[in-house]
Parts: C-alpha cells; sequence; structure tokens
C-alpha cells in the first residue's frame, strides 16, 4: 500500500521513484549466484511469503506505473546489510550475533548453520543506491556484496572480533529459510560503475564499536 501511495504521489508531482526491493524477491534460489533476469523461486503461502511476494507486488506495480504512466522510476534488490545504529534486536543475523556476544549471552544459529548469506557495510548501499537514483538505467540491480559466508562462518568472524569465548546454540531452522544467497552484481558494475568497497572483516568493527556503547548504556 505505500508503494501504491508514493507511486501515486510520483505521477502526481513528476518525481522519480526509487523502490528499495529485495533479494528475497528471489525466494530459495535454484539459481547460484542470483542474477537480476532470475524469476525466483517462492512459495506463495509459506510463512515468509507476505514479505517476499509483497515485495514482488511492489515491483509489478512499480513498472506498471513506470509503462503506464510513465512515472520515472528506479528498483534496486538490496542484500543483508549491516552497520552502526541498526536496532540492536531487530532479529537480522548480524545485529543478533553481535548484540549476544557482547552481552555475553550464545550466539544463535538455526539448522545446521550452512546456510549462505552476503553481508554488505551500510555505505557501499547508500553509494549504489545514490548512483542509481543519478542514473539513466531503471534496474532492477542487485545491490549486495558478492562476498559469501555460512553463518557458522558468520559467527566465527564476530567471535574474532568480539568475544573469542563466544558460545553457539543451535535451534531448529525456520520454514522457508534460504540455502543459498549471493548476489551477482555484474549489471551494476558494469551499467552503474558501482561495486561494494567494505569487506565483512572490515565493516563489522565499525558496527562493534556502536552496539558496544549502546548496549553498555542500556546496562547502566
Amino acid at each position: 500500500m505505500g508503494t501504491l501511495n508514493m507511486l501515486g504521489l510520483a505521477k502526481r508531482i513528476g518525481a522519480r521513484f526509487l523502490l528499495t526491493s529485495t533479494s528475497e524477491v528471489y525466494g530459495d534460489p535454484l539459481e547460484h549466484p542470483q542474477k537480476e533476469t532470475y524469476w525466483g523461486h517462492v512459495n506463495p503461502i509459506g510463512v515468509r511469503s507476505c514479505y517476499d511476494e509483497g515485495k514482488r507486488t511492489a515491483e509489478t506495480l512499480t513498472m506498471d506505473y513506470h509503462r503506464g504512466a510513465e512515472v520515472e522510476v528506479r528498483i534496486a534488490r538490496i542484500f543483508n546489510t549491516y552497520g552502526p545504529r541498526m536496532c540492536l534486536d531487530d532479529g537480522r543475523v548480524v545485529s543478533n550475533f553481535v548484540a549476544q556476544a557482547l552481552r555475553k549471552e550464545p550466539m544463535t544459529v538455526y539448522g545446521d548453520g550452512k546456510q549462505t548469506r552476503s553481508f554488505q557495510y551500510v555505505s557501499d548501499l547508500v553509494d549504489g543506491l545514490v548512483t542509481l537514483m543519478e542514473n539513466e538505467h531503471i534496474g532492477p540491480f542487485n545491490l549486495g556484496n558478492p562476498g559469501e559466508f555460512t553463518m557458522l562462518e558468520l559467527a566465527e568472524v564476530v567471535k574474532e572480533v568480539v568475544d573469542s569465548s563466544a558460545t553457539i546454540d543451535f535451534k531448529p531452522n525456520t520454514a522457508d529459510d534460504p540455502h543459498m544467497r549471493k548476489p551477482d552484481i555484474s549489471k551494476a558494475k558494469e551499467l552503474l560503475n558501482w561495486e561494494p568497497k567494505i569487506t565483512l572483516q572490515q565493516g563489522l568493527p565499525l558496527m562493534v564499536t556502536d552496539f558496544q556503547k549502546r548496549i553498555l548504556s542500556d546496562q547502566k
């Protein structure tokens, strides 16, 4: 509904519209890494489907307004992003691991921890979104960091940065959890001259410093 309202506003005032879509449009992909041409593998009635299908519908609306009402649009498919000032308990895996390790709690890993994700630092994403909006290409464009980590590898990086004695608590996996997630960013490289610069090992300490301050102030 928010996308529909904003598209209507963009049509009325002649604005350029940016849709921040998601890698979740690919569902639990059968193609790896995922290109923008891949249509996805999504369960339309699963527990995650309101998000996956909501974003897919938002992309449909955006392209319909572009074709039918000549609204100028841009579509970015954002892969996992992390950085300072995220909510401490937002349920995302990087913030979960960092907050748990700082609080001396076990890091929660769902399933066997072999599912993969790709993590981009927030400043790389902002650069990508600004570049997309200033460019003439509509998209969709994958904006993500192709560096791929299993959840266990991510936990090890968090241990190195936060606390080498941190432990892992394995829990049953959630339904429809994608097994693999890695962007093919060739299109963004070629047409936008964009690619991420900050590795997980460089970006994570910046996030940890921020989380540390806030967790300490919460404990006072």
